[in-house]
């Protein structure tokens, strides 16, 4: 049974890896390609003042935007091409975990009965504070980050035919890199699923869903989106909402606290090539996550006995 998960796995890492390089090489191709002309520069001058709200760069608004707009690979995909320190690529990390792929991933909020608008105030929030409060807090990370194979620019690349070259390398070695994340990942996946280690995973998460103010029949909802994410977990989501009848309240509260920490195995590590301390980003998330479903579950909590009140009252 095992050689047989190893096997599927290894299959369905193939195919996520090609669907993703369609994505992953022309947009690093094109952002490298950029680089050589007056249209990445005149972007950059244009958005470069709202940046150093976050401590950033001008450069870092391509992967921010991209990232936002697609997803994570896309936007590893464009920080591959530029230079920036690791305090940079750092924050714009936290900021995507938060925020990437929102349209798509906020879509699953619609489907599971969450409101679209609170899907987008709580991803951009969580991604702008973050960013800001990085920014204040961290004085280090000023040298330049090192992005695994990607080798640093050591000169200046010229001719037509070199920068094409030059562009098609850091592309294809990009694409590489999350390959070897990618497989070994959905080997993994596939194995859990096989092993019907989820269930498992579920109930280990019911004293977590309760602490959080969550009736424990959300678990399966959190495991799902912690293991899998909004997106690729969204029909395991969307199934256990309907199976197990969560509350209106416990799926927005799951849906919250999913927002800042979702997918925490493959969101962490496909940041491992771009040399950035990967576990205070997977630490960040989790205790945003924590904090603003507590909040905003007790927020809820004290609303429902006002409203308790005033039904006492007129009654």
């Amino acid at each position: 049974m095992m050689l047989g998960s190893v096997k599927e796995g290894i299959k369905v890492g193939l195919r996520t890896t090609l669907a993703l390089g369609k994505i992953i090489f022309p947009v690093a191709l094109i952002v490298a390609l950029l680089q050589y002309t007056p249209i990445l520069p005149w972007v950059i001058e244009i958005i470069s003042p709202l940046m150093r709200v976050f401590g950033l760069s001008g450069d870092a608004a391509i992967p921010l935007v991209i990232g936002n707009f697609l997803n994570l690979y896309a936007a590893i995909g464009a920080i591959l091409t530029l230079d920036l320190t690791v305090k940079e690529v750092f924050i714009i990390a936290v900021m995507l975990s938060f925020s990437h792929n929102i349209l798509v991933e906020s879509s699953v909020a619609v489907k599971i009965g969450v409101k679209i608008w609170v899907a987008f105030v709580v991803r951009l929030g969580l991604a702008i504070l973050s960013g800001i409060v990085i920014n204040l807090v961290w004085q280090g990370g000023g040298e330049l980050a090192k992005y695994g194979m990607i080798a640093q620019k050591q000169e200046e690349v010229s001719g037509v035919l070199n920068i094409i070259l030059n562009a098609f390398q850091t592309a294809g070695l990009g694409v590489i890199q999350l390959a070897l994340i990618v497989i070994p990942l959905m080997v993994g996946i596939q194995i859990l699923k096989d092993l019907k280690w989820l269930d498992v995973f579920s109930r280990w998460m019911a004293p977590m869903t309760k602490a959080l103010g969550m009736k424990e029949n959300t678990s399966t909802t959190l495991a799902a989106g912690l293991l899998f994410g909004l997106a690729y977990g969204a029909g395991v989501m969307i199934q256990a909402v309907k199976e197990d009848g969560v509350s209106k309240k416990d799926v927005t509260l799951a849906f919250i606290f999913l927002a800042g920490c979702h997918a925490v195995v493959e969101d962490t590590l496909i940041f491992v090539p771009l040399g950035i301390p990967v576990l205070p980003l997977l630490l960040i998330r989790l205790v945003m996550a924590i904090i603003l479903t507590l909040v905003v579950g007790l927020i809820w909590k004290r609303l429902d006995v006002a409203k308790g009140k005033e039904m006492t009252y007129e009654s």
